[in-house]
């Protein structure tokens, strides 16, 4: 195949898990190029937590000391139901906890890039194989061929790169979440902690990310979502206030005074925990990260993290290979080489994925289904298999 620009490593996706793996490879000395196909980087959903596993990652990754100055860290973390009055601690999560700014985590792994690595608005259309040498050949919304020996999708839930390896779509929670941030410029006066509340419409969770700003967060029953609606902010508030009726003044306050640009509703989605556990995630020297890779409610606050340590563990077994490949090695080859690496990462990260993912279908399932028998099937299902309702934080995804 004729003309085309010529890339070791490129990256779909300029989120959080396709600069981590930038930041990472660059941490080994190893340069990529990310493709993203927005105008600029992207903070869609305000806030993130990101709990100790996700925080070894950054450490790995060289920005945890920055990042900590950005966040708040919280101990504590409350359930308060509505209906009974009910209120008991919630232990999900051991060890260092923080809220971050989408945008602070987004901006900060950009600028610990070297120049040229970040390609904003370069939307990838459709991926092929080059039938004399097996590489990647992408084709641009502009044009452009890139031509790459190594390809990584971290391009979420639409992933380009997911479906040309062959993945099932991902399935859909009947559940809507509505995300925001508001600010106080005097400061505000909550607890530092995590706040949950569950009311007869829905659940509303809240995190003080310092000082003086608040991310909140709502998870609502339903199947409908209205794509212009969903981009409309007094809509998004609206609805926000309809379903916290009877909620306490001060969460209606927050929802009222809002941010409207941090504002975001979306229809939850995962990649069942079956589909993980037997999905193939290669193809040749092709495979997928983050979201694109495992997509999962975000009821555990492991999205970001989980994407955290997939830059760490595909940098690591990446280096190891190109490190010990001859560069005089025929294309088929270097081809081999690498989709060995590639197996070598998935194997690591497989068993650890289908774990989060079950958690997480779980606790999601558990929201969705108001039939009571359903939910104690859920409730057992969940104490037996993971009695320890903390363990998955303290998981350590090693060193670069």
């Amino acid at each position: 195949m004729e003309g085309g620009e010529e890339m070791e490593i490129v990256i779909v996706g300029g989120g959080i898990c396709g600069l981590a793996t930038a930041l990472a490879l660059h941490r080994k000395g190893i340069r990529s190029v990310v493709l993203e196909r927005s105008e600029h980087l992207r903070a869609t959903g305000g806030g993130l937590g990101i709990l100790a596993n996700g925080w070894r990652a950054l450490d790995q990754l060289g920005v945890g000391s920055e990042l900590r100055q950005t966040a708040l860290a919280f101990h504590r973390g409350q359930d308060l139901s509505l209906d009974t009055g009910k209120q008991q601690e919630i232990t999900f999560w051991y060890g260092e906890a923080r809220c971050l700014r989408r945008g602070d985590l987004i901006s900060t792994l950009a600028e610990s890039l070297p120049a040229g690595t970040l390609r904003l608005g370069c939307q990838v259309l459709s991926i092929q194989l080059d039938p004399t040498t097996s590489f990647p050949v992408l084709h641009l919304h502009n044009g452009q061929i890139i031509k790459a020996k190594v390809l990584i999708g971290c391009d979420g839930a639409h992933s380009v790169v997911a479906d040309f390896i062959g993945l099932k779509p991902p399935s859909f929670f009947a559940i809507r979440a509505l995300r925001g941030i508001t600010s106080y410029p005097n400061g505000h006066e909550f607890p530092i902690e995590f706040l949950r509340i569950r009311g007869k419409k829905g659940i509303l969770g809240m995190i003080p990310i310092d000082s003086k700003e608040v991310y909140w967060f709502l998870l609502l029953n339903g199947t409908s979502l209205d794509s212009n609606a969903s981009k409309d902010p007094k809509f998004m508030q609206q609805l926000a206030l309809e379903s916290t009726e009877g909620f306490p003044s001060e969460m209606l306050d927050m929802i009222k005074n809002s941010d409207h640009n941090s504002l975001s509703l979306t229809q939850l989605r995962y990649r069942a925990p079956w589909d993980i556990l037997h999905g193939n995630f290669r193809k040749g020297a092709i495979t997928v990260a983050g979201d694109a890779m495992h997509l999962m409610g975000p009821f555990l606050g492991q999205g970001g993290s989980a994407g955290l340590e997939d830059a760490i563990v595909l940098a690591r077994c990446l280096t190891k290979k190109l490190n010990e490949v001859n560069p005089t090695s025929g294309q088929q080859l270097f081809v081999k080489e690498i989709g060995q690496a590639i197996d070598s990462y998935v194997k690591e990260r497989r068993m650890r994925l289908a774990e989060l993912s079950f958690r997480s279908y779980i606790v999601g399932s558990l929201f969705e289904n108001p039939i009571v028998v359903k939910k104690f099937v859920f409730v057992v299902v969940m104490k037996l298999f993971f009695p320890d309702p903390a363990n998955h934080t303290r998981y350590d995804c090693g060193s670069l």
